[in-house]
């Protein structure tokens, strides 16, 4: 059957913003999607009409979406048509006429139309054929037919191009008028006059269109299972409303536009398709070879892509391309292949009642050699195909609309296939008891038991004797000690048995609880693990080990290609977690111990949700890499509370760190996932300003965040990028001021040995035991910044021995000490001095504005020389009990040091006066002999006996001497003057702030 495809690219200068176009070919009709708010719209779609007879005339109308009607000249939705004769497109070289510019009404109204013919029909079949009266009418037919075809186009065609046209035209009138006298010599006339280089068709080629060449393949009996994804993970994972055999031919039919688009947004130069052809003569494979230049980056010059696409999977509505890309002229390039797999499959069913379609690409590297930078050039892959392929699937996005994944990505769908019961299946029991050793023994104890059922008892013999019967030959005793040899065998097998099919561990088969961070695993399969023996197999199990918690799985026999699909959950966690230890165990091993038969660490932050939901994972260690063993899983990782677990988390950290907290705003976190290549669930805590020092220091800025702490410079556009987890730090140090740190103190980061390689270019030396060392100063806060990053630290160490320990030892470089109990100050009430005691005319519930964290303490304070003020909320910790944490910084004005501070306050309700009272521990930062003392300070306010519009105040101050020094009564008195000045300034202030207030309110 002909079949005339017709694809409507874009029109041009229309006078309307909302339009569509309409397609007519005798009784078929089709038009494309309405396109609104421009008057140059591009529609890319291509269409496909039967052929019934040659003189049939394709009508292409644009019309106006405002206003639509019935095609017509005399209505105002008509913006103008194009009529092409179907005849006139055979005489086009290869019968496809080129894009071409059409007129429509107007001049300058345009539209852009590619149309070409493919396949056999009866109608020019007929021409051929037809009898020498009708030649001149046919023949006038076609030359009408060429002048209208050639009309159009000539603006844009060459001269030479038109002229072989004309010449084509010219051949195939003549040769229906000779018929078939001279066959031969018209037909090497034509190849000889007519032939371009261009034109000529590969042997192996296909000699029907691309659409009949798959379905050829389809029409084969021998059609290949579905390749699983390959192990690089998968870069594409999305559902469109569109057929699957309608997205296979607009990403890989001959000449796609959108192929086109693509390499024009990622700057691909000089792309060649070649043609579909048949792989080495074999019609079960189709493949194609496509060249190009890509873009040079900053690190990379342009280097010249080979791609080798190969069809390995035609069936009905499935479609599997293999695609291998080498770059020789890349770094490394001869040493590593880039593999991608694209699946196109029957999407799921839409309410809608639309068709869709999935589409998944996945990827994978081999290595052709052996080379060190293995892992640089697979993170270096990694990251280039993510860049690309998210602007692959924006493009697409734009010409499909795209299902949404919410009801088919969920943890239930997925997991719904899984077995959540009893995994042991009567199948598994007989599979493992069914060997000879089971089976020869069992014949023989029959044989046995049959015999002495049918033997009479003899009488005794040699050394016998009622009671006891000896084999009489050393036949009975051989077969008695190999049947004892069996039995024991067998005794073996079944204690062996029960022990893995009982003794899985208390972890096995628990439900997560609790509120907060939940991660399910489910364990698919195994394949190709090891077995410690010559000959036999392993009896595998896995263990799964994230922020302290461990899950096993169920033992399975006898394989080494075990299926588990069993499903593992962890207990919600506080913190997001970071890392997935996954390591298999054969529980066969030698002296009664498991031993490793491979292992593996997944790293949350460098997966994102759709990787993490379908893995292969490939183990480690000298058994697993040598069988290529890997496991599959499904991960997900789900937050139960939302928004507040990070707000919880956030309060936790400010009890630690002693500052307030704010959670960054959704767009500077966006920003700062993009900046990292981070999951969407990790959010940024804070960032500082600081110097990164190398061999020279470097500015930039530090994100932390709940598991990452990351640097980013970009130094006149070379960028320094870089993170590694909390939990690879293995010492925090701070080294005290020098001439080379231009007086600034300095935070050393030291990580454990063999932990973040990918940062090692941030790192300032590598010690003896592999060692990375980080060193960043010049903070603009140095103690508030140690501070955050020490207690951000803290939370991330899975082992509360190691917790415990570095608190003791960093706790007198902070120098911050939290009572656990406000009665500790207030025994010490007689060696507390006191400094301020006053009559002030203001209400009491107006002088506690002082430590409600308002307005009007933040304008006291910043007033009296208090920079970056701030403060927590109160929190009940007691029964009428409520405290809170403060920290800001001295101007020089106040202190010649600066000096950062930090304390908690207390404030309970005083039943006696009716008043309140504050208790408050402060600790100095930056001063000398800081760490040596603590403040203590408090404030009784209570009613005064003036009235109601009085109150009276009193200020108690005590230093509490942590270390001996012999300047301790030097500092005592300095403290009191100080703070004596200082509680008079501030309440000085408050009457005044007040009244103020009072009078505009009044006024």
């Amino acid at each position: 059957m002909l079949r005339l495809h017709v694809c409507v690219l874009e029109a041009k200068d229309l006078p309307v913003r909302a339009t569509y176009v309409k397609l007519r070919l005798a009784k078929s009709k089709a038009k494309t999607r309405i396109l609104t708010n421009t008057c140059n719209p591009v529609w890319n779609q291509e269409f496909c009409f039967k052929v019934h007879d040659a003189e049939d005339v394709l009508v292409v109308s644009v019309v106006s979406h405002v206003n639509e009607c019935r095609v017509s000249n005399g209505y105002v939705g008509f913006l103008g048509e194009v009529r092409i004769p179907v005849g006139s497109i055979s005489f086009e070289d290869k019968q496809t006429l080129l894009p071409t510019w059409f007129s429509l009404q107007s001049p300058k109204r345009k539209i852009l139309l590619t149309v070409y013919l493919r396949g056999k029909g009866r109608a020019f079949t007929k021409h051929k054929h037809s009898s020498n009266s009708t030649v001149a009418v046919e023949n006038s037919k076609e030359l009408e037919g060429l002048h209208s075809s050639c009309r159009a186009p000539c603006d844009k065609m060459g001269v030479g191009k038109l002229l072989r046209v004309i010449a084509n035209s010219l051949h195939k009138i003549l040769k229906k008028k000779e018929g078939n006298s001279k066959p031969g010599d018209s037909s090497e006339l034509s190849s000889t006059l007519l032939s371009d280089p261009e034109d000529s068709v590969q042997e192996n080629s296909p000699s029907c269109s691309f659409e009949e060449a798959l379905a050829q393949m389809e029409s084969r009996d021998n059609k290949p299972e579905m390749p699983e994804n390959l192990s690089g993970g998968v870069l594409v994972d999305q559902t469109y409303l569109f057929s699957p055999k309608d997205l296979n031919l607009f990403l890989f039919a001959p000449k796609s536009q959108f192929r086109k688009d693509l390499a024009e947004l990622q700057g691909i130069t000089n792309v060649q398709e070649g043609p579909w052809t048949w792989k080495n003569g074999d019609m079960s494979s189709l493949t194609r070879v496509v060249t190009c230049t890509k873009a040079a980056t900053k690190l990379v010059k342009e280097v010249t892509c080979t791609e080798e696409q190969t069809y390995i999977r035609v069936c009905r509505k499935e479609f599997a391309i293999l695609c291998n890309i080498s770059t020789p002229e890349a770094p490394y390039g001869n040493t590593f292949r880039i593999e991608l797999l694209y699946k196109i499959m029957p999407g799921e069913e839409v309410p809608s009642g639309e068709e869709s379609s999935h589409l998944a690409v996945s990827w994978g590297i081999v290595f052709l050699q052996s080379t060190m930078m293995k892992g640089m050039i697979e993170s270096g892959a990694r990251q280039g195909l993510k860049d690309s392929f998210n602007q692959f699937s924006q493009k697409l996005a734009q010409n499909f609309k795209v299902q949404d994944k919410a009801n088919f990505s969920d943890k239930e769908h997925f997991l719904a296939t899984l077995q959540t019961e009893d995994q042991w299946h009567w199948w598994q029991e007989v599979a493992y008891f069914c060997n000879f050793t089971v089976v020869s023994t069992i014949f023989m104890c029959l044989y046995v038991m049959v015999h002495i059922f049918y033997c009479s008892p003899s009488p005794p013999q040699g050394l016998e004797f009622r009671g006891l019967e000896l084999p009489d030959s050393y036949g009975e005793f051989i077969i008695g000690g190999i049947l004892s040899i069996q039995l024991q065998r067998v005794y073996n097998m079944l204690s062996h048995f029960v022990q893995a099919r009982f003794q899985m561990g208390t972890d096995h088969g628990l439900k997560a609880n609790g509120v907060g961070w939940v991660l399910t695993v489910a364990l698919i399969e195994g394949v190709d693990l090891a077995s410690l023996a010559s000959e036999g197999l392993s009896d595998p199990y896995v263990v799964l080990t994230c922020n302290a918690q461990t899950r096993s799985s169920s033992v399975k026999l006898q394989t080494s290609n075990p299926q588990w699909n069993e499903i593992l959950e962890f207990e919600a966690m506080e913190e997001p977690p970071s890392v997935l230890d996954v390591e298999v165990f054969d529980f066969d091993g030698p002296f009664d111990q498991d031993v490793s038969l491979g292992h593996a660490e997944i790293n949350f932050l460098k997966h994102t949700s759709t990787e993490l939901a379908d893995m292969w994972l490939l183990l480690e260690g000298k058994l697993a890499q040598s069988s290529q063993s890997k496991l599959h899983l499904r991960i997900f990782l789900d937050n139960n509370k939302g928004v507040e677990t990070i707000k919880e988390y956030l309060g936790k950290m400010e009890k630690e760190v002693g500052k307030k907290l704010n959670l960054r705003s959704p767009q500077r976190s966006s920003t700062f996932q993009k900046l990292f290549a981070l999951p969407p669930e990790e959010f940024l805590i804070k960032d500082l300003t600081c110097y990164l020092k190398r061999k020279m220091p470097l500015q930039g800025r530090l994100f932390l965040s709940a598991r990452i702490l990351g640097f980013y410079a970009n130094f006149f556009g070379h960028k320094t990028k870089f993170f590694f987890l909390w939990e690879d730090i293995e010492d925090i140090q701070v080294l005290p001021p020098s001439l080379a740190t231009l007086g600034s103190p300095t935070l050393v980061i030291i990580l454990r040995s063999g932990r973040g390689i990918d940062a090692r270019h941030g790192a300032k030396t590598q010690d003896e035991e592999g060692r990375l060392r980080f060193h960043f100063q010049s903070f603009s806060s140095f103690g508030a910044a140690c501070r955050t990053i020490k207690a951000l630290w803290r939370t991330r160490i899975l082992n509360p021995y190691q917790k415990e320990q570095i608190t003791e030892e960093h706790d007198d470089q902070e120098g911050f000490v939290i009572p656990e109990d406000s009665a500790s100050v207030l025994e010490n009430e007689e060696n507390m001095s006191r400094i301020f005691s006053a009559e002030v005319p203001i209400r009491m519930i107006s002088v506690m504005g002082i430590f409600d964290g308002g307005t009007l303490e933040h304008k006291i304070m910043q007033r009296t020389g208090c920079m970056n003020y701030e403060t927590t909320a109160w929190e009940l910790v007691k029964p009428e009990v409520f405290e809170r944490r403060v920290s800001y910084q001295f101007n020089r004005q106040v202190s010649t040091f600066g000096g950062e501070v930090t304390s908690t306050q207390q404030k309970s309700p005083n039943a006696d006066t009716g008043g309140w009272t504050v208790v408050e521990v402060m600790a100095l930062h930056g001063v000398p002999f800081a760490d040596h003392f603590h403040i203590h300070f408090k404030f009784e306010i209570e009613p005064s006996p003036l009235g109601e519009c009085a109150c009276k105040c009193e200020a108690y101050i005590s230093v509490m001497w942590l270390k001996s020094s012999k300047f301790q009564q030097r500092i005592n008195r300095n403290i009191i003057a100080k703070f004596n000045l200082r509680l008079k300034e501030i309440f000085e202030l408050v009457q005044e702030e007040i009244l103020i207030m009072s009078q505009n309110s009044n006024g």
